[in-house]
């Protein structure tokens, strides 16, 4: 594979009919080219809310992007962005699928609360998510060199995010103290379990409650501390099936403490799929998988039940390089303008 500036793969993506894709080398005031950047030509984009079209026409400014129902007719082999993991209407199937999320550090504020995301990633071949297919990040991860200019630069990185205290949604106001004379603290995030990173990343333990009951039992020893979604505290998501009754299988339950706190103070994060399990890892925390998030199976984690198709062992800053420098796309709130995870 064909090595660029900061690491980037170019040929990683595949050149779509109608939509072309920009090879050429970017400065290094700009963002490592992601998808979402080398997308130019007419995009059609399917089924996304007016809220969020404007969004789809800021992270993909290089494109033609034209929004479709799901009766529209759409040249062969054209190039059609969807959200998430959602499924491809029958009249589409002859196009070349590509997928939005949003990215690992996403904004201050709730998803489910219409906040203005900093960050997305496009996926060509599947999602971060679900783990039933490679996506482009993982074959990213499986395949980059990661040269010494990008891990230099992974490295600063991860310590600016320690350093500034970012988690992906950054909300919280409370404090919270460790116990004393408690030699091992486990914290147990909860999620939203209908959510999609559940639904194709969590093939066996999907409910919070029956990963506490795991987690309690397996370490019977330990201190766990559970901290519910703050899209389920902020009332934006319903609850997850028995969670009402997550303080019977835990010591203690925090609601608003920041997470970065929490990673602070705990020695380790155990979970499905949640994506505070790498931000644990940033954080030289041990982590504990019950799921197959997409940083699991590269050597980092524990893993319950291990994703055999994921052989590469990483180190900690190739990790962070792929999701968080290669795979992304960031946009500058004030201009609205393409910038890098540093800025």
């Amino acid at each position: 594979m064909d090595h660029e500036p900061f690491g980037v793969s170019l040929d990683l993506w595949p050149t779509h009919q109608g939509a072309t894709v920009s090879t050429s080398a970017p400065s290094q005031e700009a963002n490592s080219i992601s998808y979402c950047e080398q997308l130019t030509g007419v995009v059609y984009a399917l089924d996304f809310s007016p809220w969020k079209r404007p969004i789809v026409r800021r992270f993909l400014s290089r494109a033609d992007v034209r929004f479709v129902a799901a009766s529209d007719k759409l040249p062969k082999g054209s190039t059609l962005v969807i959200w998430g993991r959602k499924a491809v209407p029958d009249g589409f199937t002859d196009c070349n699928i590509v997928r939005l999320e949003d990215g690992f550090i996403r904004s201050v504020g709730l998803g489910a609360d219409l906040i203005q995301p900093v960050s997305w990633v496009a996926d060509s071949r599947g999602i971060y998510y679900d783990s039933g297919k490679e996506s482009d990040l993982e074959y990213l991860l499986a395949s980059e060199p990661f040269d010494h200019a990008l891990m230099a630069r992974a490295t600063s990185l991860r310590h600016a995010i320690v350093a500034s205290r970012i988690t992906k949604y950054n909300v919280g106001s409370g404090g919270w103290q460790r116990p004393s004379q408690t030699p091992r603290v486990i914290l147990v995030p909860g999620q939203v379990e209908d959510d999609a990173s559940i639904r194709y990343g969590a093939p066996g333990i999907c409910k919070n409650i029956d990963l506490l009951k795991a987690v309690q039992a397996a370490n019977p020893n330990a201190y766990v501390v559970y901290k519910p979604h703050p899209d389920v505290v902020a009332g934006l998501r319903k609850q997850g099936e028995s969670e009402a009754s997550a303080e019977d299988f835990c010591d203690e339950m925090v609601i608003d403490t920041p997470m970065d706190d929490m990673l602070d103070a705990v020695d380790e994060v155990h979970l499905m799929t949640s994506l505070t399990g790498f931000e644990a890892l940033v954080r030289g925390r041990k982590v504990v998988c019950y799921g197959q998030p997409f940083y699991a199976g590269w050597g980092l984690t524990d893993d319950m039940i291990p994703l055999q198709r994921r052989q590469r062992r990483l180190t900690l800053d190739q990790l962070v390089a792929g999701a968080l420098i290669l795979y992304p796309s960031y946009i500058n709130q004030a201009t609205g303008n393409y910038t890098t995870p540093e800025e």
